[in-house]
């Protein structure tokens, strides 16, 4: 069996074509747990699925290296784009990604005929509680959410994944790997969520750590760098444009009718297990 081992500012994936169904869905998780074990096997924040797909032009199924499935991957749709380009399986620049949060609309831009960053269309945002979800009713912005004895300001939203936003004063300095899992694991938060931590620094830059659902904290989220922009631009600090400053890089997000996030896509080597 090929892969590709592929990485978005440091967010890895493993990444299998699996157009002829060699492996079965029912698989799927275990195969996770195996492969992104790190150390004892390829290692990998998650697992793409290259799968065909009945209205776009191919289609991606995640698979969390804890073996949960996830509906959509800012960071793996544009490894997966990458892919499908550089294999010949989609000849297209523009094209369309099916994935469980719907089609994605990806912009190639290429370097020396490889791809060098990818556009992704993520969509729009979800707001209501009973839409990310989220127990109670109506929206979550800037609401209280008691954890353990600490009170938090949330903001929280779908971007076909559900999202939890804290605003803090120095995200360095903040205890994510405390206040991250126990935020994902909240009873308020029936699937789960990621959680992410922001720090303002000016009208077009923020500074973001992310506590990823499944993974544990990674070094960049594409959805998460996101839902980070949409819920700084809902409060008023910063502008339709930004920079979203994560451990593994920069990534631009803009926020218009709908939120549009462009970064690379890297390949680190492939292999056969």
């Amino acid at each position: 069996m090929q892969f590709w081992k592929m990485h978005g500012l440091g967010n890895d994936f493993i990444l299998i074509d699996n157009r002829n169904s060699t492996i079965r869905e029912t698989d799927m998780p275990d195969l996770a747990l195996k492969l992104c074990e790190r150390r004892l096997s390829i290692g990998a924040d998650g697992l793409l699925f290259l799968s065909n797909s009945s209205f776009a032009d191919a289609k991606m199924r995640i698979f969390n290296a804890d073996g949960t499935e996830a509906e959509m991957c800012g960071n793996g749709v544009r490894c997966f784009a990458k892919y499908c380009y550089e294999n010949g399986i989609v000849k297209k620049t523009e094209f369309r990604v099916e994935t469980l949060a719907g089609a994605k609309q990806v912009w190639l831009i290429l370097k020396d005929n490889s791809v060098d960053a990818v556009r992704v269309d993520m969509g729009t945002v979800e707001w209501e509680r009973s839409k990310i979800p989220m127990q109670g009713e109506g929206k979550a912005i800037n609401v209280d959410l008691p954890v353990d004895e600490e009170n938090y300001k949330v903001t929280c939203l779908s971007m076909g994944n559900p999202h939890c936003v804290i605003f803090v004063e120095n995200v360095d300095e903040f205890p994510v790997e405390y206040v991250g899992p126990t935020v994902e694991n909240h009873e308020v938060f029936p699937k789960k969520t990621n959680v992410e931590f922001v720090q303002i620094l000016k009208r077009d830059a923020i500074k973001v750590r992310v506590w990823e659902r499944g993974c544990g904290e990674t070094l960049a989220c594409g959805t998460g760098a996101c839902a980070s922009t949409v819920a700084s631009h809902a409060l008023g600090y910063v502008s339709p444009r930004v920079k979203v400053h994560l451990r593994g890089g920069i990534l631009e997000v803009s926020v218009a009718n709908h939120v549009y996030m462009s970064g690379p896509a890297e390949k680190a080597f492939e292999g056969t297990i």
